[in-house]
């Protein structure tokens, strides 16, 4: 008789134990199922999986939604298809200032700038009279590495077509560079007009420049051009 009892009691014990397990890997089974449909933007998951997702998360308290009720999450086409990012970058001087523009949804991008022709001695001769400009990509400006300040503002297709048609009706009458008067942060700032946005005194540092254009306009992150494209007015 002890024996048998004792063999109950061994049977019901691993009995127990392997119920407790089977539950154990069922939550987490069903936490990961579900962790993992969160993350999918445009995928679903299969038929047989999402099924077997909701019988686990039934059995589980406390279990996450099957995939057919997490919502994909949203990322940046909320704040616009398009960009237009003012950045500033170290140079062998005071550093540079210059645009990048483009599409959220691509890697490629546009440069727009204005700097001097050649090499150092149109860069000098630029500081006391007019030298022939360059007004795209200058060495070092699609270099992360060099990236000093940036303020991205992001817009619709509609204004974005306006503002990167300005910007290279701006490259194309801009023949010359000067340090005073013609110079990067000039250039920029003519953009950032264009688009409605307060532009700081072009005189400062291209690092300044970009940090002050943000806090000039409250870090702001859209834009949506007026009627007559002088002003504009936020989402």
């Amino acid at each position: 008789m002890i024996r048998k009892y004792l063999g109950l009691q061994l049977f019901a014990g691993v009995t127990i134990l392997a119920a407790s397990l089977g539950v154990g890997a069922g939550s987490s089974s069903a936490q990961q199922l579900a962790a993992h449909s969160d993350h999918q933007q445009q995928d679903t998951l299969p038929k047989s999986a999402a099924r077997h997702g909701q019988s686990m998360a039934a059995a589980t308290p406390g279990a996450l939604p099957a995939s057919s009720d997490v919502k994909p999450v949203r990322r940046s086409a909320a704040k616009g298809p398009y960009y237009v990012d003012f950045r500033a970058r170290t140079a062998a001087s005071y550093g540079h200032a210059f645009i990048w523009y483009g599409k959220t949804s691509e890697k490629a991008v546009e440069v727009a700038g204005l700097h001097p022709a050649g090499d150092t001695v149109p860069y000098v001769l630029g500081h006391v009279m007019f030298v022939p400009s360059e007004t795209g990509a200058s060495y070092g400006d699609l270099d992360e590495q060099y990236l000093t300040a940036s303020y991205r503002v992001y817009l619709n297709e509609e204004d974005a077509k306006k503002v990167f048609a300005y910007i290279k009706h701006l490259q194309a009458t801009s023949p010359v560079w000067n340090a005073a008067t013609l110079n990067c942060t000039a250039f920029i700032g003519r953009v950032a007009t264009f688009m409605g946005l307060k532009a700081p005194f072009h005189l400062l540092k291209p690092e300044e420049y970009v940090n002050q254009l943000r806090d000039l306009n409250g870090g702001r992150k859209t834009v949506q051009l007026a009627p007559d494209r002088g002003q504009t007015s936020q989402y």
